[in-house]
């Protein structure tokens, strides 16, 4: 930087990046000296060299901020770990598995371990339903990379950050995709029926009666002509004689 830059020549850069050509770093150094910034040698492998006319506090932080970003994608995962056992609480349970997320997360592979104790350790099937729920609740950003196996009385499963764009893993117990329907086969056609079925007749309904009509109360009966008695007729008188 600025006098100690020992090249007989060297390729100037200004601090907005334009391209001075070259010069030697006398020349350069008064260019820097106007301008009240430095003179810093940013590439000493080229041939010249290569300097840029900058602010040395503003080439630092860069530099710094380069680094950060270059170590923090070469970043070594980690064996991050949690510990729980069968009966643990909702709330616990919850808050490690907060911390199981938060180093996934952060790209660091997590051991998850279940310890037994005393009788517990007849019923292994209450640590492999805590290990699932761990697997689902987690399954956003991690994997299993190593499933759930028994050590002594402790029981140890694996997860491992998923990769950027890589595909989810599919929770315990989720309905598994429609598979792609088969193409129908062509049945052959029916035979044709020899007759058509005969009509059905519906039945006729019977013609209800007529009505009778009443006599009419009016209508008197017709009178009876009663024959004379020949034994109350008088006989006709015989007149006398002369």
């Amino acid at each position: 930087m600025n006098e100690r830059i020992r090249a007989r020549e060297i390729r100037v850069i200004d601090d907005d990046g334009g391209q001075l050509g070259i010069m030697t770093p006398r020349e350069a150094l008064a260019i820097a000296r106007e301008r009240g910034i430095d003179l810093i040698e940013v590439a000493p492998q080229a041939q010249p060299p290569v300097c840029k006319i900058m602010d040395y506090g503003k080439f630092k932080y860069e530099q710094a901020k380069k680094e950060k970003e270059s170590a923090k994608k070469h970043k070594q995962s980690e064996l991050k770990g949690i510990q729980m056992f069968p009966n643990i609480e909702d709330h616990d349970f919850n808050v490690k598995v907060r911390s199981a997320i938060k180093f996934l997360e952060d790209g660091d592979k997590v051991k998850v371990t279940i310890r037994f104790k005393g009788r517990q350790i007849t019923h292994p099937e209450f640590g492999r339903q805590q290990m699932d729920k761990v697997t689902q609740m987690v399954s956003e950003v991690g994997q299993v990379e190593k499933p759930p196996s028994m050590e002594g009385r402790m029981m140890t499963m694996i997860l491992s950050p998923l990769k950027a764009g890589g595909p989810k893993p599919a929770a315990p117990g989720a309905p598994k995709p429609p598979s792609a329907p088969k193409p129908a086969t062509p049945r052959p056609a029916a035979p044709a029926a020899s007759a058509a079925p005969a009509a059905t007749v519906a039945p006729v309904a019977s013609a209800a009666p007529a009505p009778v009509a009443e006599a009419s109360a009016a209508e008197a009966p017709a009178p009876v002509v009663e024959a004379p008695d020949p034994a109350a007729t008088p006989e006709p008188e015989t007149p006398p004689a002369a």
